[in-house]
């Protein structure tokens, strides 16, 4: 009879754990579908900051279209002329003077260049110029950068530079302090 009642117990426990093995196998089938089926990302989005001592606020945006993203920067509050615009490589923007960020995103290793050319750091975004109200907006198709892969902008950060880009000088550009910035994430 003890025998039996054991024999019960250890059947019961055996159809517990079928059950259950089989229902975290349905789930993680159910998990794999959703990362799977998860929105493809078209847009990015970031709010541009000052960094301490500045004045420069704005918006930045990144939307896939045929042959590459889209890229549209409103800002304000920035000296008139040309400033250095790029992404970098951490979407780190804890440091007063933008530093935390870390250097030009450049997942190829490549040179510093203009945002035209095919030698450039994926962050290379070239200049956005100011009116003398400190107006500035900044429009093109970028063909290197994407939402995806080893050349994904989310979760990096853009900077504003204080002067000209140069699109030479190594390997910043020689675009001077970090006067704005703000972290890229995904768009609605």
């Amino acid at each position: 009879m003890k025998q039996i009642k054991v024999t019960l117990i250890l059947l019961v426990f055996a159809a517990l754990y079928t059950s259950s093995a089989a229902q975290s196998t349905n789930n993680m089938k159910g998990m794999h579908m959703d990362a799977k089926d998860q929105h493809v990302v078209t847009k990015a989005v970031c709010v541009i900051y000052p960094t301490q001592g500045n004045n420069v606020t704005g918006i930045v945006t990144f939307t896939k279209v045929d042959g590459g993203v889209r890229v549209v920067a409103d800002l304000e509050g920035l000296t008139s002329g040309k400033h250095g615009i790029h992404i970098h490589e951490y979407g780190d923007c804890s440091a007063a003077d933008g530093t935390s960020a870390g250097g030009h995103f450049n997942p190829m290793a490549k040179t510093h260049g203009s945002p035209m050319e095919s030698m450039r750091h994926e962050g290379d975004m070239g200049n956005i110029v100011a009116d003398d109200g400190g107006k500035a907006h900044l429009e093109y198709v970028d063909k290197t950068i994407s939402f995806r892969g080893m050349t994904s902008i989310i979760g990096r950060s853009v900077i504003v530079h204080k002067g000209e880009d140069d699109m030479k000088t190594q390997p910043t550009g020689n675009a001077g302090a970090r006067v704005g910035y703000g972290v890229i994430g995904i768009g609605k």
